[in-house]
């Protein structure tokens, strides 16, 4: 039997800061009492290059990202994932914000399933037969919600597909998390920066409402970067498939904090539906388990 190495110890130490962090955002956003998702967004963009270029420089990883800008004809892959990405992190300050964080979390338990969907309908990947069952059952959790429960879970459905989409996008991309993430918001910040002053000449700027709202608002760009450095400290030490299992730790975290702070209803419909996700993603991570060896 192999023991663990120290390597993969730290690996995995990472990884649960990284999905540990990031399953606690709703507690984190649910802070900016008052202030529109749409403004959180924007500082979030800002703060996140800003703190992201001190990090690059003390890292001293400038060189792919010189590249990259180097080639403006070839950033559309990047653009493509900062639109995507903007829109994931907007609908999601608006789920905790509005407390529908279930649907939340729901959008990301979904969205392995959704890599798996596009990653055939796409790239016209070749996946088991048990994965194309996991995909199918939870297509069927969402008609349910849809049919039976007269909901359009469109938050669920948002989150799930502009971050596939935006997986799918990163695939053509080779800068790796923390430089493809930079350069991204970078590409952001023009809009950003056109939109903070558009908020100040308008009056509807909450920055400088008060000392904490603009503490938080500029913390955004930092609680942005640091699981992403874990995580791609994780992913360095650690097999895929492990950092596959231990990203539900997100979505689970997100799950209880709706029930149990937020105490956000859960009829037995929805714990249907939730049910219908969770044997999907069962399926689906049995089956990646038991393909490993022919992808090792």
């Amino acid at each position: 039997m192999k023991t663990a190495t120290p390597e993969a110890t730290k690996g995995v130490l990472y990884g649960l800061c990284a999905y540990t962090i990031w399953g606690c955002f709703p507690l984190y956003f649910a802070l900016f009492t008052g202030v529109p998702s749409y403004e959180v967004l924007i500082h979030r963009v800002i703060w996140s290059c800003v703190f992201l270029a001190i990090v690059v420089t003390v890292l001293k990883r400038w060189r792919p990202i010189k590249a990259a800008l180097a080639r403006p004809k070839k950033l559309g892959f990047v653009l493509g994932c900062a639109v995507f990405i903007a829109v994931n992190w907007g609908v999601y300050i608006y789920a905790v914000e509005t407390r529908h964080v279930l649907q939340a979390s729901l959008g990301y338990f979904l969205t392995p399933l959704v890599n798996v969907g596009l990653g055939m309908l796409v790239l016209r990947e070749t996946i088991s037969r048990l994965q194309i069952v996991a995909v199918a059952l939870a297509t069927i959790a969402i008609l349910y919600q849809f049919f039976l429960l007269g909901l359009v879970p469109w938050i669920t459905l948002v989150l799930a597909f502009s971050f596939g989409t935006y997986g799918l996008l990163r695939k053509q991309v080779e800068l790796d998390g923390l430089s493809g993430l930079f350069v991204e918001t970078l590409l952001l910040l023009p809009v950003s920066l056109l939109a903070i002053a558009w908020l100040g000449s308008a009056g509807q700027s909450h920055f400088s409402g008060s000392t904490t709202i603009m503490l938080l608002l500029v913390s955004s760009g930092i609680v942005t970067a640091i699981p992403l450095l874990f995580f791609a400290g994780a992913a360095r030490r650690l097999r895929l498939a492990t950092v596959g299992f231990l990203m539900y730790i997100n979505p689970t975290l997100q799950f209880f904090i709706a029930l149990l702070v937020f105490d956000e209803p859960m009829s037995g419909e929805k714990l249907l539906s939730f049910a219908m996700i969770w044997v999907a993603l069962g399926l689906y991570s049995w089956s990646a388990w038991a393909g490993r060896e022919r992808f090792a």
